[in-house]
């Protein structure tokens, strides 16, 4: 009988194995589902600015709005989600034309129209003045929308944000050279855009790697466009000529490993900014977010800065 069963399981994990392979966002769902019941948080959705945005939201509180980088998407801010959730009230938006987030064809989704379509977002939400924490892309974005609607932000952080010159390195030379370094078109890339943006890179196993180079792959038509968008003259540098008309307190966070916007922009963002403070974080990359959540939540509990 022993062996009748070795077969049937045998059997079982090839089928498993085969499901898997056939639709592996059946298993990074799974995770994601993991992932928002340890940070408490529900999937929501709402429409503002002409597009139907879906977020994720948790806890209770004063609230706090986490704004996602390039290729970003809400479900990375869920480590940091569980660490707030307790003392917050936090919402973590797909921006429009990203991930769950509608993509209008035709419309623009350079940093100066998501940061008016961020404003709508929060008048729909209706808990102005919110918190604003703001990832790399998203930093450069709520870094516009503090300087245009001052009113609707209590406090900021800029966490590895774009938008400020900073010391040259291979990812802004690859950048300016019409290159895309987070392309990924299969699973190689992927690891490889994991070793660029972490400085300990998460375990991925298949079959996830692989249902995540697939969607970004998927996506690479759009993610070309935005960069380019982004990365030309007038939007690269558009929040250093802002930064004076923001007037609330700013949190400037980095990780010193960060190997795609160096830690030398913390240099312009303080010669800008009225009211900063200053964290550098060891030990982790461009992703501070997940790679030491705790540290990210503990700095953004410390009011006042």
């Amino acid at each position: 009988m022993r062996h009748p069963r070795v077969a049937i399981v045998a059997l079982l994990l090839v089928a498993v194995l085969a499901v898997l392979a056939w639709r592996p966002q059946w298993l990074l769902s799974a995770e994601y589902a993991r992932l928002r019941w340890l940070a408490g948080a529900e999937v929501k959705s709402l429409t503002a600015a002409e597009h139907r945005w879906q977020y994720l939201e948790a806890g209770s509180g004063p609230t706090v709005l986490l704004v996602h980088g390039f290729t970003g998407s809400k479900e990375h801010w869920l480590p940091l989600m569980a660490q707030l959730s307790g003392q917050f009230h936090v919402i973590a938006p797909d921006l429009p034309g990203w991930n769950a987030s509608e993509r209008v064809p035709g419309a623009e989704y350079g940093v100066s129209a998501q940061a008016a379509r961020l404003h709508a977002f929060i008048a729909a939400v209706g808990d102005e003045p919110v918190i604003v924490v703001g990832h790399s892309m998203g930093g450069h974005i709520s870094g516009l929308l503090a300087a245009d609607h001052p009113e609707q932000v209590q406090r900021l952080v800029l966490m590895a944000a774009a938008g400020v010159p900073f010391a040259d390195n291979p990812f802004s030379r690859a950048v300016a050279a019409g290159e895309n370094p987070f392309a990924v078109h299969d699973r190689s890339a992927l690891h490889r855009q994991m070793a660029l943006v972490f400085s300990t890179p998460p375990f991925l196993p298949w079959p996830v790697d692989l249902a995540l180079a697939r969607q970004r792959a998927a996506n690479a038509d759009f993610e070309r466009a935005v960069l380019a968008t982004i990365s030309a003259p007038a939007q690269r540098y558009a929040l250093a000529a802002r930064l004076a008309d923001i007037p609330m307190p700013v949190l400037l966070l980095w990780c010193r490993q960060d190997r795609v916007i160096d830690v030398s922009a913390m240099r312009a963002f303080r010669a800008g900014l009225a009211d900063s403070r200053s964290v550098v974080l060891e030990g982790c990359g461009h992703m501070p977010l997940m790679e030491r959540p705790e540290a990210v939540a503990k700095a953004i509990a410390a009011w006042p800065w």
